[in-house]
């Protein structure tokens, strides 16, 4: 939203300069994207006068002038026709960067006499495309600043224009008088009376208006009045001048007006040319979809069912809230017009642009909400600047429709600005400020004027309140603490416990992703889910139309992409909530983690491998760590179908106490993501991870084992099938107590042992906590791991 600071003071009586409304427009919430200030790229710019001119020796169409000037008086060559002694100029200095042309003066030499500066033209100053000659002004003093002159003589041309954002609920600030209404709120300014001189009717409107009964909702009011005797032409220097500040160019005086009351009054408005309605009656409907029509904009645009249409006994003539139709738009020749202001349905409106791919500054409006109240006046706004610039007799006025109540009230309740902002207002101030911003004060209800959609609740009064009065004023305070003493924790134990898995992740080398808790049907089905119960009721594509049943997911999707784009290597976590359902209780965290391609780049020494599941044993096994598991767990098989059947364990505290998984991901299920093999990972649970019996604030005391630890080293015959975990565990649950770690360091497979058996060498490592361990009680542990691994895999121990 673009406006000028004079077009603002026609509204708000003011002397604030435009940085103190800058300011204060930002702090009342809208904000200001830029100021273009004219007057500073001419402030340097002094006016002079040429007391002689006479004939260059060596160019017939220079003369070289000399200028008076605040520093003497100066040589200066000219080629303008105008340049002649006694005219007073704008003068440009060596040294002065001149806009128009894009160059910093300097002393020059011009056909062998010296120019010390230049007399500038208006185009060269970026004032107007006039560049026939030097500005000539009919009066100033030598030495006096350029822009001084103008502001006295000519204001326009240093008039600085001011941006401003707009939020999609302050429809009301999309003309130059609600802006000024805010500002007048805050006290910067009296907001001007804006009354209108209705025009008398001099005859019955010979065209007609009607609403189709399934319209009415889309488009409630219609008005119009019809001027006869018209004369269109230019419109006057002010309305251009304004309208070019803004960047819109003017094309004719009946054209003109709509669009300047578009941005004055934030009333749009649509001028018909009369002679070219077809049977002098105008309707408005729905469309059956495939209607066409040519545009102002010369462009054929073809209807969607259901956009509202404005048409003729020819056919559609316009676009309703969005685009005017050429047929019968406004030329030169036009002689009767028929002015119209009606309201229509912010999301019928939104839903027609969006389908046509039209965006004017009509929907632009009428799609956010525009006063429907102020139709009538609006309409009689533009009657009556039409006639006193252009002439002509006005119809009565003709009606289809009612203006939608709007009225609504709510209760003022002066001490919740207190509670809800944190701002001690006086009651008084609060009903001043409401009644500034027009709403009506009735006892404690406010009634809420009906430029104001935005405002729907007690709520919103409040924040009106305290938006006029400034944020800025907002003293920030300490909360009171609930209880007295030290607060509770902030963090969950389940936040602290995901919070430290990233950290640990990210430590070992991984990436986070974030990536999106939808994923299609196909994908979701791979890892158990796909249901209905996770399907989404409004998916955002086909794509994402449920909710992810794990984190594998989507870090092999964003393993494929990278892959797809030369990254081989690959090391990605996330640590996020899956969804079984979507109820309460169906969601769950996980902190999952894959690694893919080799464990580094290729280097002379040859350590460069493919990652391998215990890569990935070792990376869940630290982060497990890290958020407070036991460090005594087992590992068991049969995690399910993601998992490859062999190559994989569930990290474990019993059968049915799964702290997490890891191993390589099936190849099934990479086939299927299209990702490139080989993927190990892990899948952590931190909810299943128990919580410390005793919570205390304090870290507990380091339990330093105070005996020495002993090792003994065991080798088993078995077969070549049987699995080193097996032996593992039942070594370490020979004596859970005392048996602190339990090693594979050797494998020997077929030789003398025989074909389809292997030798699996184990270190024992047991630390007693009460005594010494004496030899008999080293011997009692060793036959009952010799036992334990002999029953659990069928082995022998080897001699």
């Amino acid at each position: 939203m673009k406006f000028t600071l004079s077009w603002l003071k026609s509204h708000l009586d003011t002397d604030a300069s435009v940085e103190e409304i800058a300011d204060t427009l930002t702090d009342l919430g809208l904000e200001v994207e830029g100021v273009e200030d004219p007057a500073a790229k001419l402030s340097a710019f002094t006016l002079a006068k040429v007391t002689h001119a006479e004939q260059h020796p060596d160019a017939d169409r220079l003369r070289v002038c000399t200028v008076a000037t605040d520093e003497g008086d100066k040589q200066i060559v000219c080629g303008a026709p105008n340049a002649r002694a006694g005219i007073t100029v704008v003068l440009a200095k060596p040294g002065d960067y001149v806009p128009g042309i894009d160059v910093t003066l300097s002393v020059g030499n011009i056909r062998g006499v010296e120019s010390h500066g230049m007399m500038a033209s208006e185009r060269e100053l970026e004032l107007s495309d006039e560049h026939d000659g030097i500005i000539e002004l009919p009066s100033g003093e030598v030495g006096q600043k350029f822009t001084d002159w103008l502001a006295k003589n000519d204001p326009d041309k240093i008039d600085p224009v001011i941006e401003i954002a707009i939020t999609p609920n302050r429809p009301d600030a999309l003309g130059v008088r609600g802006i000024a209404r805010d500002l007048a709120a805050r006290g910067l300014g009296t907001l001007k009376p804006r009354e209108v001189e209705v025009v008398p009717a001099s005859f019955p409107s010979p065209v007609s208006v009607t609403i189709d009964e399934d319209t009415r909702e889309q488009a409630p009011v219609f008005l119009g009045r019809l001027i006869r005797g018209v004369k269109n032409g230019p419109s006057p220097d002010w309305l251009q001048a304004q309208l070019r500040a803004i960047g819109l160019r003017p094309i004719s005086f009946l054209v003109d007006v709509t669009n300047w009351f578009t941005y004055d009054l934030n009333r749009p408005l649509h001028v018909f040319d009369a002679d070219k309605i077809t049977g002098n009656a105008l309707r408005l409907h729905r469309a059956k979809g495939g209607e066409t029509l040519v545009g102002l904009d010369e462009k054929e645009y073809t209807f969607p069912e259901g956009a509202t249409i404005i048409s003729d006994a020819e056919g559609p003539e316009s676009i309703a809230g969005v685009m005017g139709g050429l047929r019968t738009g406004c030329t030169e020749e036009t002689t009767n017009v028929f002015v119209e202001a009606a309201y229509f349905d912010p999301v019928r409106t939104a839903y027609t642009g969006r389908a046509l791919k039209i965006n004017s500054d009509a929907r632009y409006r009428f799609e956010r909400g525009i006063d429907p109240a102020f139709t009538p006046e609006g309409l009689e706004h533009a009657v009556r600047m039409i006639v006193d610039h252009a002439g002509g007799e006005v119809s009565e006025v003709v009606q289809a429709g009612a203006i939608p109540d709007t009225a609504r009230a709510y209760k003022l309740d002066t001490d919740r600005c207190s509670s809800l902002v944190g701002m001690d207002i006086p009651a008084d101030t609060q009903r001043e400020t409401l009644t500034k911003l027009g709403f009506v004060m009735e006892g404690d209800m406010a009634q809420v004027p009906s430029w104001r959609p935005d405002v729907q609740g007690e709520a919103d009064l409040v924040e009106e309140v305290a938006r006029i009065a400034s944020l800025t004023k907002l003293k920030p305070a300490p909360m009171a603490r609930a209880h007295p003493g030290v607060p509770a924790p902030v963090l969950t134990p389940m936040q602290k416990r995901m919070t430290m898995a990233r950290r640990t992740t990210a430590s070992l080398g991984y990436n986070e992703c974030v990536t999106y808790s939808f994923i299609d049907r196909a994908s979701a089905a791979l890892f158990g889910g796909g249901t209905d119960a996770t399907m989404l009721a409004n998916p955002i594509s086909s794509e994402m139309s449920h909710m992810r049943p794990a984190l594998l997911p989507g870090l092999l999707q964003a393993a494929a992409r990278n892959q797809a784009r030369g990254q081989s290597n690959l090391a990605l976590f996330e640590a996020g909530d899956v969804f079984q359902g979507g109820e309460p209780g169906e969601q769950h965290p996980r902190v999952t983690g894959i690694l893919v391609g080799k464990t580094g780049p290729k280097d002379v020494h040859g350590t460069s491998r493919d990652v391998d599941i215990f890569d990935a044993k070792a990376d869940a096994e630290a982060v497990l760590a890290a958020m407070g598991a036991p460090a005594k767990t087992q590992i068991l098989r049969g995690a399910g179908d993601v998992w490859h059947p062999g190559r994989h364990g569930k990290i474990c505290l019993g059968p049915k106490k799964v702290l997490g998984v890891f191993g390589e991901i099936h190849p099934r299920i990479l086939s299927a993501m299209d990702v490139k093999g080989p993927v190990v990972g892990f899948v952590l649970y931190p909810e299943e991870i128990p919580l410390p019996r005793k919570q205390t604030a304090n870290r507990g005391a380091a339990a330093l084992p105070d005996l020495q630890a002993v090792e003994r080293d065991f080798a088993f015959v078995m077969d070549a099938q049987v699995d080193a975990l097996t032996a593992v565990n039942a070594a370490a649950g020979a004596d859970k107590a005392l048996i602190e770690d339990v090693r594979v360091f050797d494998e020997f497979v077929g030789g003398s042992l025989g074909e389809g058996r292997k030798s699996l060498a184990l270190t024992v490592r047991m630390q007693p906590t009460k005594a010494t361990l004496k030899e008999a009680d080293l011997e009692a542990v060793s036959a009952k791991i010799i036992e334990k691994v002999t029953k659990a895999t069928g082995g022998t121990l080897r001699g």
